[in-house]
């Protein structure tokens, strides 16, 4: 099975790297921000992307339900008898967007049985894409040529990676009783990303974050040689388990 999702990869990349030239078509421009119901923003980018993955992923594959941050999020009565299902956040990191500078990403993850099998996650502006299957490995995308990345053993002085926009006072009190070690500020799912290739080796989440902003990072992450691990019983973030769409607090490390 590992090797038919692998074989999805590159008809994904294409409709997350179609959805960035929708993103950067806004971005070029002046644009209006909304703000959602949580006073996230949201921007004509997010809607667009959504609307051109959405039907990208339906056209491929008609019979696997697509749950994205911009459409309708059905009851869990409903999700429940799904074992398999595309989660998208068709542009995560929308405050970087909105700041316009370029840390933010375009995810699309396959989710078998709970868990992340693919996940693609592409920067428009960095022209820069991620891309994992499960069995398969990990690549980065630049400028038309793939290599594959892997983590890295932890450095004398690790390099943890914070948030751009939602660091804390209770965040940076958990990066202070750390031993010594640098930090690095990355918008949206670069973060992960630059631990997958071994760029970086921390990051804690201590706020709330919902299943779509983690789940294509995270098949990249774990194919690199990483995990994703929830911070209370240390084990994978897991997927459509309950009502809520929001994770629990986690950390992604390079070196489980």
């Amino acid at each position: 099975m590992s090797s038919e999702w692998a074989q999805w990869l590159p008809e994904v990349i294409h409709i997350c790297e179609g959805a960035g030239r929708h993103i950067l078509d806004v971005y070029r421009q002046d644009f209006s921000v909304e703000h959602k119901g949580d006073d996230s923003p949201l921007t004509q980018a997010d809607l667009r992307a959504h609307r051109h993955i959405a039907a990208a992923l339906a056209a491929a594959w008609p019979n696997i339900p697509v749950l994205s941050e911009e459409g309708a999020v059905l009851p869990f009565e409903t999700r429940r008898q799904w074992s398999r299902y595309w989660l998208v956040d068709p542009l995560d990191g929308t405050r970087e967007f909105v700041k316009r500078n370029g840390e933010f990403t375009v995810n699309v993850a396959l989710i078998v049985d709970g868990a992340p099998v693919l996940g693609v996650v592409h920067a428009p502006v960095l022209a820069e894409t991620y891309a994992a299957a499960r069995g398969a490995g990990a690549t980065r995308i630049r400028e038309g040529a793939s290599a594959s990345i892997q983590t890295r053993p932890p450095p004398a002085r690790p390099t943890v990676l914070a948030s751009r926009s939602h660091r804390d006072a209770r965040t940076q009190a958990w990066l202070d009783a750390l031993p010594p070690h640098e930090v690095m500020s990355r918008g949206s799912s670069l973060k992960f990303c630059l631990i997958a290739a071994g760029e970086a080796d921390l990051y804690p989440r201590l706020g709330p974050t919902s299943e779509w902003d983690t789940a294509a990072a995270q098949c990249v992450v774990e194919e690199a040689g990483g995990a994703v691990l929830s911070l209370a019983e240390r084990t994978p973030l897991r997927y459509n388990q309950n009502d809520s769409l929001i994770n629990p607090e986690f950390l992604v490390t390079g070196q489980p």
